[in-house]
């Protein structure tokens, strides 16, 4: 399988066990010139900004640790962009990550932060 399809197919589960854990989907693929944001949602008073890794195996390590520092920071300008044009300053923010291993899901909650 190719990783577009791997991709997607992972995002698709993800939203699936999001919702299954009350989060609220605001938002998929969000993007602008810097970045793209896989899902965007809310999880309680949380505006939380998703990013999900699918991979098919751990060959290459465990799918978060593609989530490098010049990842996060590209993820953080795009969320505050986000918040900018939503006008959504009144929320508090968390960055998660969720790693999709075929059908093995793994939710890090406040993966990494902002400053």
């Amino acid at each position: 399988m190719n990783n577009f399809i791997i991709g997607r197919s992972g995002e698709d589960k993800a939203v699936k066990y999001l919702k299954k854990q009350k989060y609220k989907i605001l938002e998929r693929n969000f993007s602008c010139a810097l970045w793209e944001i896989d899902i965007i949602a809310q999880d309680g008073e949380f505006l939380v900004f998703v990013e999900v890794k699918a991979r098919s195996s751990t060959a290459f390590g465990k799918p978060s640790e593609a989530v490098d520092e010049f990842k996060q920071m590209k993820i953080i300008k795009t969320a505050l962009y986000y918040q900018k044009i939503k006008r959504k300053f009144d929320m508090p923010v968390r960055f998660d990550v969720v790693e999709v291993l075929d059908n093995d899901i793994n939710l890090i909650k406040s993966a990494f932060d902002a400053f």
